[in-house]
């Protein structure tokens, strides 16, 4: 087990921000006020939560007067009262709104009430508590992320204005949920563009070295500690859900298994082999308990290799799969990175498709906003009729009802998976 530390915010003006922040029942306080520039608030006005540095009046209202987290008062450029946000002046998104009421700045009591709404919509959806709770700006918490694995959360924060409000946050996850634990799992690369260091500390509780999974019937065991994300995908739930009813008698590869979510889960629901492929002997090593764990183990075998070398090993062994399953992690992580990463995408398709046997099924997804959907349908044509193959587009997925995407933010519908008839011959 590891123990819960004592820790505490990083500067004393981080501490005053927080004692400054008012309670249910209090006037709103004075903040600092972000002003826009004239014509800049219709993207605002439509719902989106993000500001951007360019779009503030900096003449009216200075940014580097701002401390990193800073809750402020975002106004339009005649001065009407958009929302409160809280401010990073070092960010390119300077500004996060967080609450459109003017009676109801960031506080304990917002987080609560925000919580208990995030918390409703998975009750409904899933009848075991396994599943992301808080899924960022979606659940107009922007820059959080909380995963609940039974009586056990891992978080992670993303923002400055969250991390000056963290304290907070395990508070309103106590009284709305009483877990047994919760893990800040703050270690993602996304923090250096906000100016925070990386960690991974236990915020309350004791934090177990295994957390467990219960998925489609199967039990799986992940680390919250030094699994990737908060140690399990749940985002790909509802399109394993898709596959398993496909996947009886037949041979299946899945390409960057991780822990065997995929993979297990095929052989669980009566599959005839499964090959899992990772890169990492941890993830593999996962893959083979969790496959014990659901008795299914000498249907499951690993081959740790990245992709591309794998695809191209099985390939010269000859190996023929009835279904493949690529859900490989995002190649493209920014805009810069679109033409290489179209490039990527199409070879793991190419690669892949004639391990296929005749009329195989190919699951190919991608987590890369950038890659839109209609783009990777393209991308997976053109390594189709590279290898001379021919699909049938039957099923179309996304992220699950758990990650909800908010209609103004299209940077919240990431995910996208298609499940294609692959024929030979045609």
């Amino acid at each position: 087990m590891i123990a819960i530390r004592e820790f505490s915010l990083q500067t004393d003006k981080s501490d005053r921000l927080l004692a400054d922040f008012p309670r249910t029942g209090d006037p709103p306080m004075e903040l600092n006020v972000l002003r826009l520039r004239p014509n800049q608030d219709r993207r605002v006005r439509a719902g989106h939560l993000w500001v951007y540095s360019n779009e503030i009046d900096t003449a009216a209202t200075p940014l580097q007067g701002l401390s990193p987290g800073e809750q402020v008062q975002l106004e339009n450029a005649r001065g009407r009262f958009l929302g409160f946000a809280y401010a990073n002046p070092q960010s390119l998104i300077c500004a996060r709104i967080v609450s459109r009421d003017p009676q109801h700045p960031i506080d304990a009591s917002l987080l609560v009430h925000r919580l208990k709404i995030a918390l409703g919509l998975r009750e409904r959806y899933f009848a075991q508590p396994y599943y992301r709770l808080v899924f960022g700006d979606a659940d107009g918490l922007p820059g959080l992320v909380v995963d609940r694995y039974g009586e056990h959360l891992v978080a992670q924060i993303g923002t400055a204005g969250m991390e000056l409000l963290r304290e907070e946050i395990v508070s309103a996850l106590n009284k709305v949920l009483s877990p047994r634990s919760i893990l800040w799992r703050n270690d993602s690369s996304v923090r250096e563009l906000e100016g925070l260091p990386r960690y991974i500390e236990p915020a309350y509780g004791e934090v177990p070295e295994e957390l467990e999974v219960i998925e489609g019937g199967c039990q799986f065991r992940v680390s919250p500690m030094d699994g990737q994300k908060t140690g399990w995908f749940f985002d790909q739930a509802a399109n394993r859900d898709l596959l398993m009813p496909q996947v009886a008698g037949r041979r299946v590869l899945d390409v960057c298994s991780y822990v065997g979510a995929w993979g297990v889960r095929a052989a669980a629901s009566g599959a005839s082999e499964v090959v899992c492929v990772d890169a990492s002997a941890n993830a593999l090593a996962r893959v083979e308990e969790n496959a014990r764990l659901n008795k299914v183990a000498e249907r499951v075998s690993s081959l740790q290799a990245d992709a591309f070398g794998a695809l191209r090993e099985l390939k010269a062994k000859g190996e023929k799969f009835d279904v493949v399953v690529l859900d490989p992690p995002a190649f493209i992580k920014r805009r810069k990175d679109m033409k290489q990463g179209m490039l990527a995408y199409r070879r793991l398709n190419e690669a892949a498709l004639p391990l296929m046997g005749r009329e195989g099924l190919l699951v190919t997804a991608s987590c890369s906003f950038h890659m839109d959907r209609d783009g990777l349908l393209r991308t997976v044509q053109q390594a189709a009729r590279h290898a001379d193959r021919y699909l049938q587009l039957l099923q179309s997925g996304q992220q699950g009802p758990d990650h909800p995407i908010h209609p103004a933010i299209p940077e919240t519908a990431y995910l996208k998976a298609f499940f294609l008839r692959v024929l030979v011959g045609m």
